[in-house]
């Protein structure tokens, strides 16, 4: 199984930063603008559609308000791994500042290579639109 971490720093405070992460149904809007193409609900299933044209179904496992964490695992779409979990963490790294955890499970290996792509270009996304928005709300 194929281990993906990815760390980063955001310049945001970490309330907003989860505020973000939190809205499980509008990432495309307002955590991966132009990453993520569209993202809608369907019962505890997100059907996220990245710019790539992949399109995964995501079974959100877990929604913790006081971890700061969300997980969630590919059970469909065009990218079908054998198995795929996920989670996104926010913690406070000061008080304007906030550290963003990705961490990714992933089997087969061979496709550990194009997540962790994926992983890295959404993150870089990530940290910008977070950012943007910070600096616009000061």
């Amino acid at each position: 199984m194929a281990h993906i971490h990815k760390e980063f720093q955001i310049r945001s405070a970490p309330e907003n930063v989860w505020a973000a992460v939190r809205d499980v149904s509008e990432i495309h809007r307002r955590l991966a603008p132009g990453f993520v193409t569209d993202t809608h609900l369907k019962a505890d299933t997100r059907v996220v559609t990245f710019a790539n044209g992949v399109v995964v179904h995501e079974l959100l496992v877990d929604i913790d308000d006081e971890a700061r964490r969300v997980a969630y695992a590919v059970v469909g779409g065009s990218l079908a791994p054998k198995h795929h979990h996920a989670s996104m963490q926010v913690f406070a790294d000061g008080k304007e500042h906030s550290r963003f955890v990705w961490i990714t499970d992933v089997t087969p290996d061979d496709l550990a290579g194009p997540i962790a792509e994926m992983v890295d270009q959404g993150a870089r996304v990530i940290k910008q639109a977070l950012e943007t928005q910070a600096a616009a709300d000061n």
